[in-house]
C-alpha cells in the first residue's frame, strides 16, 4: 500500500507533555503580539489547525494579522515566507 502524503505526514513525534494535556490554557489561546516582535514556531497538536510542519522551530518577526491569527516572515533557504500562524503555535522570543 502506497505511504500517505497528507499534510500531517511525519508529526508522530509532535507530542504533548503528559503536564500540558488536557483543556487549553486560555492565557496561550488569547496571546497577543505587536508587529515586528520575535516569535518562534512551536508547534502545539492539541490544536487541528497547525502550521506546515516543515516550519516547527524556526524563528520570524510578526508583519500582519488576520482574524486572530499572524503573519510571520521566515526565511526559508534563500527565500523570505509569510506564513499563516494560530497564537497557540507562538512563543515570543526575547
Amino acid at each position: 500500500m502506497k505511504g500517505s502524503k497528507g499534510y500531517r505526514r511525519g508529526t508522530r513525534g509532535l507530542r504533548v507533555k503528559a503536564r500540558d494535556r488536557g483543556k487549553i490554557k486560555i492565557g496561550r489561546y488569547m496571546k497577543e503580539f505587536k508587529e515586528n516582535d520575535r516569535v518562534s514556531i512551536s508547534i502545539d497538536p492539541s490544536y487541528q489547525n497547525i502550521p506546515h510542519p516543515r516550519f516547527q522551530g524556526r524563528s520570524g518577526r510578526i508583519v500582519g494579522k488576520q482574524g486572530r491569527s499572524y503573519y510571520v516572515q521566515i526565511r526559508d533557504g534563500k527565500k523570505e515566507k509569510k506564513i499563516l500562524v494560530n497564537p497557540e503555535h507562538l512563543v515570543a522570543l526575547v
